[in-house]
């Protein structure tokens, strides 16, 4: 039955592979702890004891409550599923609460440390200084995941218009404008690596010294390497400039709803977190400027 509930979210909600691994593992964790702990190996059978002990002893065994509230949504969804398209007539989940969690505000790098980031650090002419540069200025010109950055094909980047276009979660697309700087660097990079790279057929803009496509760690890597050395963020990871590329247009004036289209969030209250961060900026504005502060 699980594996039934993975196809539809597949095929039918069009989830991404991460989002699936992470429903498979929530499920399977459970059906685990079903056969362990009560002798039981279908989760059809279960009833709210069994999953409200399956929640206490994820508490006890330390998880975070985030990723605690992640699991009880994961089953939430199977059981959905199974009232819906299955015939079954009782939602075990339906009394199971979820656990408080504090509110956390988003790291981001300063607009100071992001400038001498891009515009003082000397990358070298070769196709993985020119690589690592024009990653780095995407990231924060675009605000695009990871998953989005390795994904981009030559074909997805307007050069005339100064556009890319993106392929998000639940494969729903985006046109994301940049700035008509980045031309140069982009083109600086193809012709770099078209002369030094040996070519491949997929299509993909970034590619590692072999010419194949780029993965998560390498991404992630070079991101956090030049971060090191640029900021004192505790956090340096390809999401903090997305988390920054927000930020700061919030801080500049830009409309919210503008910037949830551009991240891509499918509501407003992803996007509202950041707004945590531009009223601190406002606030201090008011402090240093109302007569009656």
């Amino acid at each position: 039955m699980t594996e039934t509930f993975i196809k539809y979210l597949q095929f039918e909600k069009r989830l991404s592979v991460n989002t699936l691994t992470a429903y498979r593992t929530d499920l399977t964790q459970f059906t685990t702890f079903l056969s362990t702990t009560f002798d039981e190996a279908d989760p059809v059978k279960a009833d709210y004891g069994m999953i409200r002990s399956w929640v206490v002893s994820l508490v006890d065994e330390g998880i975070a409550a985030i990723s605690v509230n992640r699991k009880i949504a994961s089953l939430r969804s199977f059981y959905k599923f199974l009232m819906m398209h299955q015939g079954m007539k009782k939602d075990p989940t339906a009394k199971v609460r979820v656990l408080k969690t504090g509110r956390k505000l988003p790291s981001f790098v300063k607009e100071s440390e992001m400038a001498n980031l891009l515009d003082e650090t000397a990358f070298s002419d070769t196709h993985e200084g020119l690589r690592d540069k024009l990653i780095l200025e995407l990231f924060y010109a675009t605000g695009i995941r990871l998953a989005e950055l390795i994904g981009l094909r030559e074909n997805q980047v307007d050069m005339i218009n100064s556009t890319i276009k993106v392929v998000g979660k639940r494969n729903k697309e985006r046109v994301i404008p940049f700035s008509k700087k980045i031309v140069p660097i982009i083109h600086a990079y193809r012709n770099c690596r078209d002369r030094e790279i040996e070519k491949k057929a997929h299509g993909f803009l970034f590619v590692t010294d072999e010419g194949e496509k780029c993965y998560p760690m390498m991404v992630y890597r070079i991101v956090n390497k030049y971060l090191k050395s640029a900021t004192v963020s505790e956090k340096k990871s390809p999401h903090i400039l997305r988390h920054s590329y927000a930020t700061h247009l919030l801080n500049k004036g830009a409309e919210i709803n503008a910037v949830k289209d551009l991240l891509g969030h499918a509501s407003l209250a992803a996007t509202q977190v950041y707004t945590h961060n531009s009223m601190d900026k406002l606030k201090k504005v008011f402090d240093q400027a109302h007569p009656k502060a």
